[in-house]
């Protein structure tokens, strides 16, 4: 089954998860994994922190700021796309890349170019996305400048 939560939904779910992070309640796996990420980006911290405003605010991409709700739902997506290896050799293509920048957390960043890439070129030709070709591109940002 498909999911497709509306944008309030997502938003809701961020602002929730910090929520129960302040206040040390129990957390899904999910929400774990979402709060590693939060905890990473401390830069959104406010924008976590009222579920109202957050709901109401535009984040226009001529401000200059990332929107956070879309940031952080790339990092959940970026760690269970490799949690399943979906698309095929994104798990190999990441960890080539961590290693790389030694770090997960600029590997994300760097992957997340990919991602959005690929996103935007599935939307803009009507296709699906093509994952082979997002794999190359993190594979290509693992192994440039290496030979």
């Amino acid at each position: 089954m498909l999911m497709q939560p509306s944008q309030a939904d997502v938003r809701r779910f961020f602002c929730s998860v910090y929520a129960g992070a302040q206040a040390n309640t129990a957390q899904t796996a999910i929400e774990i994994i979402a709060n590693q990420w939060i905890a990473e980006h401390p830069e959104y911290h406010a924008d976590l922190s009222d579920e109202a405003v957050a709901l109401a605010k535009m984040y226009d991409v001529d401000e200059a700021k990332t929107n956070p709700f879309l940031h952080l739902s790339m990092h959940l997506s970026i760690t269970e796309q490799c949690s399943i290896d979906q698309p095929r050799g994104i798990r190999q293509a990441v960890e080539l890349l961590t290693a790389r920048e030694g770090d997960l957390h600029a590997a994300h960043h760097a992957v997340m170019d990919c991602l959005g890439q690929m996103l935007w070129e599935s939307q803009r030709a009507g296709r699906p996305p093509d994952g082979a070709a997002y794999v190359a591109c993190v594979q290509r940002r693992a192994t440039r400048d290496l030979k």
